[in-house]
């Protein structure tokens, strides 16, 4: 897979409208079993106006990173837990402004498995996150400030169903 980060792009569209940059990030879902079913490892953070959103843990590629190196820092990082992907979720794209450009984002999740460590937010290197917690897997919808990552948490649902009525 080791696909990398593509540079950011600036183009600036006719008429004097904003540049757009283009953003690649990488992160995912991972759980652990819990009775019933899968908790999930979210973060809590602050948006550009001060609001608290509950997301996906997910960060930018650094260097070389591949997606699936770059999720498995990032979660680590922002959650403390320590991941092992079992498969790729998909990706998600958005748009959002700031006050000098436009970014188009594109997410790549992936589903992971906890094999270690303790939710923290002390590892962070951006301070981003202001809160971890393992959320049930039924609560996510409720939970998740973001309706792209709650179809994204659906999808990781019916991948594990798959894989339970297989086994």
């Amino acid at each position: 897979m080791g696909a990398r980060r593509m540079p950011a792009r600036q183009s600036t569209r006719q008429q004097g409208s904003l540049p757009t940059v283009e953003e690649i990030s990488a992160g995912g879902v991972i759980i652990r079993p819990a009775s019933p079913g899968f908790e999930v490892a979210i973060i809590a953070r602050y948006n550009r106006g001060g609001r608290l959103e509950w997301c996906l843990p997910k960060g930018h590629p650094e260097g070389t990173e591949s997606f699936e190196e770059a999720a498995l820092r990032e979660v680590a990082e922002e959650t403390g837990v320590e991941g092992a992907i079992l498969t790729s979720l998909g990706s998600i794209e958005y748009w959002f402004t700031v006050p000098s450009h436009r970014v188009h984002k594109t997410v790549h999740h992936y589903l992971m498995e906890a094999v270690g460590g303790e939710l923290s937010i002390e590892n962070d290197p951006d301070h981003e996150a202001v809160d971890v917690a393992w959320v049930s897997m039924d609560s996510l919808d409720r939970t998740l400030s973001f309706p792209n990552e709650r179809r994204i948490v659906n999808l990781a649902r019916q991948v594990i169903d798959e894989s339970v009525q297989s086994s």
